[in-house]
């Protein structure tokens, strides 16, 4: 049986299980977690941890010395980001339609007297700020804190030397290209595990949330689902069909197991080493291009968190009877877009993201606490959505990068 098999068995399973949880009492499930479910969950994200930064580093250094001239990696770097952009942009616009359209928090019965008491505020840096530090003062530091946009600004500068110096440094490329197969050897080897904590990690989740979290939050829930599937399926496929001339039934099949361990782990740079190996190995995306785009997508592309900003705005708008108007709608649209790239890299961005939305629109950003008990379990499909993103570019970019090849 192949690993593809045993993630989709295993998840099956952990759904499975963590249904049953959430019938049994809260020390039945406690006990069960802390000493089984857990602990085999966390090691299996600890072991995916361990060699984000090593890869992402040595990725990075090795992306940017294959592109060459850095008049290519400017043009790779603009078609990167301005399709990151314009996507998470489509992707505010399709949850926004949905949100309206299904009005998730019409005649629900939400407490929003008790929302003060469960939600503690926090608040992002300013845009400015995290693009002054993009740059690091101490890359080692920045390692050590893993702090991704840095990590990738330093790499790229030591990838632009690596390639103007050429044969002076071909003894140091060659060491980095090694590291990059050792640690592609790891991935390799930390896939074994990935069945086993797919379903720790699911099981858990969903026994976590309970029915009564889940049912009173249904019309939100299937509104956030329902937008996902329209931007993976109708925004993703167009671009892959039409930008990339490729097929995207072969994209998402052979794509499959790093979308299942990203919804396993909700975490787009616990899922990043596995993405770009099936991104190389079975799209055939071109190194140099993967190790590039996919690194920068994990840091800066959130579609998916787009699209649960559009919807729970919308959400709590109607909750709290404030209704948006255009000028609103359009705010929402150009703030999140924005801060997508200006809040990367800080801990539970997405909320924070959200926060900032609401704060812009006038909506009391105490109203979060309404979705947090649902979010988890959608923050792992917005994950999946994340780094399918993240690879449909990639791959649009190798596969032109291809055809220019083929046409000299």
């Amino acid at each position: 049986m192949n690993l593809t098999k045993k993630i989709i068995i295993a998840l099956i399973l952990g759904i499975l299980v963590g249904m049953g949880l959430s019938f049994s009492s809260s020390e039945v499930f406690s006990t069960i977690d802390s000493y089984v479910l857990s602990p085999i969950g966390q090691l299996f994200i600890n072991l995916i941890m361990m060699i984000v930064v090593p890869i992402v580093f040595v990725s990075i250094v090795l992306g940017t010395a294959g592109l060459g001239e850095p008049a290519k990696l400017g043009k790779i770097g603009v078609q990167t980001i301005s399709f990151y952009l314009v996507t998470t942009a489509i992707a505010l616009v399709i949850g926004l339609g949905v949100a309206f359209l299904l009005q998730p928090g019409e005649g629900g019965n939400f407490k929003t007297s008790e929302i003060d008491e469960s939600y503690e505020e926090q608040t992002a840096p300013p845009i400015m700020e995290t693009l002054i530090n993009i740059i690091p003062r101490n890359p080692i530091d920045a390692m050590s804190s893993g702090d991704m946009l840095q990590i990738i600004a330093f790499a790229i500068f030591i990838g632009i030397a690596l390639a103007a110096l050429g044969e002076k440094t071909s003894g140091i490329l060659r060491l980095f290209e090694q590291a990059n197969e050792i640690l592609m050897f790891l991935v390799n080897l930390i896939m074994r595990t990935a069945p086993y904590g797919a379903f720790a990690l699911i099981a858990s989740a969903i026994g976590g949330a309970g029915l009564d979290a889940l049912g009173s939050m249904v019309m939100y829930m299937v509104a956030v689902i329902l937008a996902l599937v329209i931007h993976g399926v109708v925004t993703y496929s167009f671009a892959i069909k039409v930008l990339g001339r490729a097929n995207p039934i072969h994209f998402y099949k052979e794509f499959f197991p790093a979308m299942s361990v990203g919804f396993s782990t909700s975490s787009s740079s616990a899922t990043l080493p596995i993405a770009m190996q099936v991104a190389q190995d079975k799209l055939g995306v071109k190194k140099s291009v993967s190790s590039f785009v996919q690194p920068l997508g994990s840091t800066i592309n959130m579609d998916g968190t787009a699209i649960m900003q559009a919807v729970a705005t919308v959400f709590i708008a109607q909750v709290f009877a404030d209704p948006l108007g255009l000028n609103e709608i359009l705010m929402v649209i150009i703030t999140a877009t924005l801060a997508s790239i200006g809040t990367a890299g800080v801990p539970g961005v997405g909320l924070i993201m959200l926060a900032m939305v609401l704060k812009q629109v006038g909506l009391p950003a105490e109203g979060i606490a309404l979705i947090i008990g649902v979010d988890r379990l959608l923050d792992m499909l917005r994950t999946s959505l994340n780094l399918t993103g993240d690879a449909a570019c990639a791959y649009i970019i190798s596969e032109s990068e291809k055809r220019k090849e083929k046409n000299k």
